[in-house]
C-alpha cells in the first residue's frame, strides 16, 4: 500500500464557467492512497476525519485531517456504505451477514441494528443516510457474494429502500418499485430523500413524511449512481464514471473525471468540510472545493 498526505496530481477536464462555482480556483482531483482492491463508503466524523471501506478486504480505514491513513476495523462484516449518526457512531451496511450495524468507533465493538426482515435476511444493504431525527434509510439491492453460503434469491421478494424509525423499534418499506436502489442521501432539513436506480440509469427525488414514508416521487437526473453526497448549496452528487454535478434543480452543473475504472462513492470532510473524498476502484482521491458538506 501506498499513501503520502503530499498531493500527487491526477488530470482533470477543463472546468466549464459553472464547474468554477463549485470548485476551488486551480482545484485538481488529488490521489492521496491506493494499494487496495475496492474502496467504497466514505463517511466524515465531527472533526473531518474520513473512514472509508475495502470492502473485498473486509476492512474500515481512516483518512486523518492530518493527512495520515489507518487501519480502524480489520473485520467490519464485509461493510459497504457508512454514515456517522449524531452521537458520534459509524453505520456500516455490512453485507457480510446482510446487517445493518452500529460501530462505536473508541473500540470497535458493534450492535446489530438489522439482521433479518419478516424472517428473511436483506438481500446486501448498500448504501445508507440519516436524517436529523435519528431515522435511517437504506438502500437493499442484491449484488450475490461468492462469501454467502445461503441461497440469496429466496430471502426477499425485491429490491427495496427501508426506513428504521428513531426508535429502532419499526423498519418500514418505503420504496418498492425500484429495479436497482443503490446511492442514496438526504437534504440537511429532512424534507427531501434522493434514491439512485443504478440498474435503470435514473435517480428520483421524494418528499419525506414524518412518519418516514415518502411521496411525490419524480425524476430527478437521468443518470443513477452508486454513492452520492450533497453539498452546503444543495447540489447533488453522483458517481459512476466520474462523479457528475446536479443543482437542486436537477440541472448538471460539473463533471469531474476520475481516473479510475469506477468511482464508487463520495463524501465531503477535512477540518472545514471543504475537500470532497473520492472513493474509486483500487484508490482514494481527494479534491479541494468551492463549497462545503452538510453535518
Amino acid at each position: 500500500m501506498i499513501f503520502s498526505p503530499l498531493f500527487v496530481f491526477v488530470c482533470i477536464a477543463a472546468c466549464s464557467p459553472k464547474d468554477k462555482n463549485i470548485l476551488a480556483p486551480g482545484a485538481k482531483v488529488e490521489k492521496l492512497a491506493e494499494g487496495f482492491l475496492f474502496t467504497e463508503g466514505p463517511a466524515a466524523d465531527k472533526a473531518g476525519n474520513v473512514y472509508f471501506t475495502d470492502q473485498p478486504n473486509d476492512r474500515i480505514l481512516k483518512w486523518s485531517v492530518d493527512g495520515t491513513l489507518s487501519v480502524f476495523h480489520d473485520r467490519p462484516g464485509r461493510a459497504n456504505g457508512l454514515y456517522f449518526d449524531r452521537e458520534g457512531y459509524l453505520l456500516s451496511c455490512s453485507d457480510g451477514d446482510n446487517e445493518l450495524w452500529r460501530i462505536d468507533v473508541k473500540d470497535g465493538r458493534h450492535t446489530v441494528l438489522v439482521a433479518d426482515v419478516e424472517g428473511g435476511k436483506l438481500n446486501g444493504p448498500n448504501d445508507l443516510w440519516i436524517r436529523p431525527d435519528g431515522g435511517i434509510y437504506f438502500t437493499d439491492p442484491l449484488y450475490p457474494r461468492d462469501y454467502w453460503t445461503r441461497d440469496p434469491q429466496t430471502q426477499q421478494p425485491g429490491q427495496y429502500v427501508y426506513f428504521l424509525a428513531p426508535d429502532r423499534k419499526q423498519l418500514m418499506t418505503v420504496a418498492t418499485d425500484l429495479e436497482q436502489p443503490n446511492g442514496i442521501i438526504g437534504t440537511p432539513d429532512g424534507k427531501t430523500l434522493y434514491v439512485a436506480d443504478i440498474r435503470a440509469g435514473k435517480t428520483y427525488g421524494y418528499d419525506i413524511r414524518p412518519d418516514g414514508s415518502l411521496s411525490n416521487k419524480r425524476l430527478f437526473a437521468p443518470l443513477g449512481s452508486d454513492g452520492m453526497t450533497v453539498d452546503s448549496e444543495g447540489n447533488v452528487y453522483l458517481t459512476g464514471r466520474g462523479v457528475t454535478v446536479f443543482n437542486p434543480k436537477g440541472e448538471q452543473i460539473a463533471h469531474i473525471p476520475v481516473e479510475a475504472d469506477w468511482t464508487a462513492n463520495v463524501c465531503f470532510g477535512g477540518k472545514d468540510r471543504n475537500i470532497l473524498f473520492i472513493t474509486a476502484s483500487q484508490y482514494l482521491y481527494g479534491l479541494q472545493m468551492n463549497v462545503s458538506g452538510v453535518k
